[in-house]
């Protein structure tokens, strides 16, 4: 029996990228699978009905042409539906594709699906679960979760730098909380300046702030970096982009299967999506979801 693929297209996924694209890349797909449905939708809803309509009919992979944001979409409806996905990164972070080892470039990454889909080359890893809502690199809460949200808000710049730039306009006005982290077995009370919760090893276009994170060992890799002044955090910042922030004094690092944050009110993110405010509680759901396996 035949591929059914479906192509789900965010046209405004990197500026535009994606729709600039999604023809060539639907092309070389299709030499790989015997039916292709290209899926393109502006809204979340409107993506998840026309996803719907391909699952009636018998879908089997689920590619993804855009960002974080739309590959969290598509983690959502695969999870749910016992669907293979797999990404093309055409966005501004592209933290998941990069922890799967997917080229960064758009039509590289399209070559290396079409190998996967004809070799079968398919791995199930795990997802984390907070609520109702999967997540499939890092759930964050305190300073990176603010800078989050105030990179959202930003427009310029694109990719790292705006990332960048959040750091520093949140660093005036950030502080650290005292946080209550449980994990089942150990309970951790501190005053922290963020918390990471890494199913990946990376966020926030292509930190790797749980740098052993491994997707595939059933429990999460949580980073906790405690009190620190702003000088402190800007001394820590080049590290972060190597990983070396493990080494620091004031960072902890530990794995847990679930996690639950108290003790104040930080906004939470997951895959860069909002998810409301601490408290929460995540798990991780060993071998949730299947992906497709460039080599």
């Amino acid at each position: 029996m035949g591929i059914h693929a479906a192509l789900a297209v965010h046209p405004a996924s990197g500026h535009g990228a994606a729709a600039r694209i999604a023809d060539t890349v639907a092309e070389r797909l299709r030499t790989a699978v015997d039916r292709l449905d290209v899926l393109v939708a502006n809204t979340v809803e409107e993506s998840r009905a026309l996803m719907r309509t391909s699952h009636d009919a018998g879908l089997d992979v689920l590619i993804v042409l855009g960002g974080d944001g739309a590959a969290h979409q598509g983690v959502q409806f695969c999870a749910n539906h016992d669907v293979a996905l797999g990404l093309v990164p055409a966005g501004t972070g592209n933290d998941f594709a990069r922890a799967l080892g997917v080229p960064g470039e758009p039509l590289p990454a399209v070559d290396a699906l079409v190998a996967a889909l004809r070799s079968g080359a398919r791995r199930r890893i795990d997802l984390g679960r907070v609520g109702e809502t999967w997540f499939a690199t890092v759930l964050c809460a305190g300073f990176d979760a603010s800078v989050n949200e105030r990179a959202n808000r930003m427009r310029w710049p694109s990719g790292p730098r705006r990332y960048d730039l959040a750091i520093l306009a949140e660093l005036a006005s950030f502080h650290s909380r005292p946080v209550v982290i449980e994990t089942g077995t150990d309970r951790l009370e501190l005053d922290a300046t963020l918390v990471a919760i890494g199913n990946t090893r990376f966020y926030g276009g292509g930190v790797p702030i749980c740098p052993t994170a491994d997707p595939e060992d059933g429990v999460f890799d949580v980073t906790v970096i405690g009190h620190a002044t702003r000088r402190g955090l800007l001394r820590m910042l080049p590290g972060l982009r190597t990983g070396n922030h493990v080494t620091h004094p004031a960072v902890r690092t530990f794995r847990a299967a679930s996690v639950t944050l108290t003790g104040n009110t930080w906004p939470a993110y997951a895959d860069g999506e909002p998810q409301g405010a601490v408290p929460v509680t995540v798990s991780c759901v060993p071998g949730a979801l299947t992906v497709l396996a460039p080599q």
